[in-house]
């Protein structure tokens, strides 16, 4: 069941509310800004099937060493294949204390927007 136009916008309320006040909160909860490293996934998921493999090999032939081996190639493949990936770099445009410029606010996220219009708002501009 959608919500109504009264509890849109009191969430919306809500919502801009928890930005402005506590943006530290609001800054580690959002979205992070990851891209995935694809070649650390791939290299991952190989070292951890043959650490599998190895892991089974041992234990096959009856090589306690081998398929120790086999579990720590295996572990490392995946700390490698989960690794978080690199974030995005985004280099801050010049900003002035009044309004931004128009490529300065197509930078920006959605809910810094909503920030700076709330803040506009309550500014009385």
């Amino acid at each position: 069941m959608p919500l109504s136009e009264q509890e849109q916008r009191l969430l919306e309320e809500m919502e801009r509310s928890l930005y402005h006040n506590d943006a530290d909160f609001v800054a580690s909860v959002g979205v992070s800004r990851l891209r995935p490293n694809y070649r650390s996934i791939a290299l991952g998921v190989l070292l951890a099937v043959a650490g599998i493999v190895a892991l089974i090999a041992g234990v096959a032939i009856a090589q306690l060493w081998l398929g120790i081996l086999g579990f720590v190639i295996m572990f490392g493949g995946v700390l490698i294949a989960v690794t978080p990936g690199r974030a995005i770099r985004s280099v801050p445009g010049p900003s002035s204390p009044g309004r931004r410029p128009a490529q300065a606010k197509s930078n920006q996220g959605f809910m810094d927007r909503l920030n700076d219009r709330w803040d506009r708002r309550q500014d009385g501009q």
